[in-house]
C-alpha cells in the first residue's frame, strides 16, 4: 500500500493571552492607578458547535452577571464552563458561521459597571502598560503582561530598547516586597528583583 500524505493540521490565529483583565486583585497602593472606559472581560477564541455558540477565554470571575458587550452590540444569552474554556450564546450570532467571524473579538463592557474596588485591590487594565523604575530611580522598562500561576500576580516587564531592538522581559512577584508602590503613573520594582 503506497504512503499517504496527511495536510498539516491547520492552528487557529493566536490570540494575546494577557488582556487587560477585570478581576480585582489585592495590592498596596497610594492612588488609583489610570481609568479606561472599556474593560475586557473575554475574547472570543472560537466557535463551538453548529448553532452559533462561542468559545471564551474570560478575564473575570463574574462574566456571567453582565448581559450587555461591545456598547450594547452583543447581548449575553447563556454561558456556561466547557472542556476549553466558557461556551457563551448570543442573540445577535445565529450560527457557526457568524460565531467563527467573532474569533479575536474582545467583550467589553463600561468601567462604570465594574464592582467598586476595595481599598488596595486593583484592576489587571490599570497596571497594564505603566511605566517601571526601580527603588534606586533607575527606568527599567513597563509591564506587559500579569499572569497568576496560583500563588498570587506574577508582573511581566520588558526592559527598556536596547539598540533598536525589544528589550528583555523578565518577571515580579507583586507583593509587598517586589513592587513596594505603584500609582497612575508608574510601578516600583526593589532593585534586588530588576538586577540582570
Amino acid at each position: 500500500m503506497p504512503p499517504t500524505k496527511a495536510s498539516p493540521p491547520t492552528t487557529p490565529p493566536k490570540v494575546p493571552t494577557t488582556p487587560p483583565v477585570a478581576t480585582p486583585v489585592l495590592q498596596k497602593a497610594e492612588k488609583a492607578a489610570p481609568r479606561k472606559d472599556e474593560v475586557t472581560l473575554a475574547v472570543v477564541i472560537g466557535a463551538h458547535g453548529i448553532g452559533g455558540e462561542v468559545r471564551l477565554k474570560v478575564f473575570a470571575d463574574n462574566f456571567g452577571s453582565y448581559k450587555s458587550f461591545n456598547d450594547g452590540a452583543l447581548s449575553l444569552k447563556s454561558a456556561r464552563s466547557g472542556n476549553n474554556g466558557m461556551i457563551a450564546r448570543f442573540a445577535e450570532v445565529a450560527d457557526r458561521n457568524a460565531a467563527e467571524a467573532m474569533r479575536g473579538t474582545e467583550l467589553t463592557v463600561p468601567r462604570a459597571s465594574l464592582p467598586p474596588l476595595e481599598d488596595g485591590e486593583y484592576y489587571h487594565t490599570d497596571v497594564i502598560g505603566l511605566d517601571v523604575v526601580s527603588t534606586d530611580g533607575e527606568a527599567i522598562g513597563r509591564v506587559v503582561a500579569i499572569d497568576n500561576f496560583g500563588a498570587g500576580d506574577v508582573i511581566e516587564i520588558e526592559r527598556l530598547p536596547v539598540d533598536g531592538k525589544p528589550g528583555k522581559r523578565f518577571m515580579v512577584p507583586m507583593r509587598v516586597e517586589a513592587v513596594p508602590e505603584w500609582d497612575a503613573e508608574r510601578l516600583v520594582v526593589e532593585a534586588s528583583f530588576a538586577a540582570e
